[in-house]
C-alpha cells in the first residue's frame, strides 16, 4: 500500500517537550494524513484496510474522505 499526499511545508518542524504525549514520547505522522503534521493525530487508522501493492489518494488528504485507487504516484519533476 502507498498513498499520494500533498505536502506544502518548506522547512523543518522543530519539536520540543510540549510535543510529548502523556507517555513522554513524540509520535511523528508517517501516513501523511494528520491534521497536526508533523505530529500524529491518529488519522492512520483510516489506512488500516489498505491493500498491499495498491496506491491510494484521499481527496484533500482527508482521512474521512472516500479514498480512491490510483495507477501510480506522479512526481512533479517527471
Amino acid at each position: 500500500m502507498a498513498r499520494e499526499v500533498t505536502h506544502e511545508e518548506r522547512g523543518p518542524a522543530v519539536l520540543d517537550d510540549d510535543d510529548k504525549g502523556d507517555d513522554g514520547l513524540i509520535y511523528v505522522c508517517q501516513c501523511g494524513l494528520s491534521d497536526t503534521k508533523p505530529l500524529c493525530d491518529g488519522s492512520h487508522n483510516a489506512t488500516a484496510d489498505e491493500a498491499d501493492g495498491v496506491v491510494y489518494k484521499y481527496p484533500d488528504d482527508d482521512p474521512e474522505a472516500e479514498r480512491r485507487e490510483i495507477d501510480e504516484i506522479v512526481y512533479a519533476d517527471e
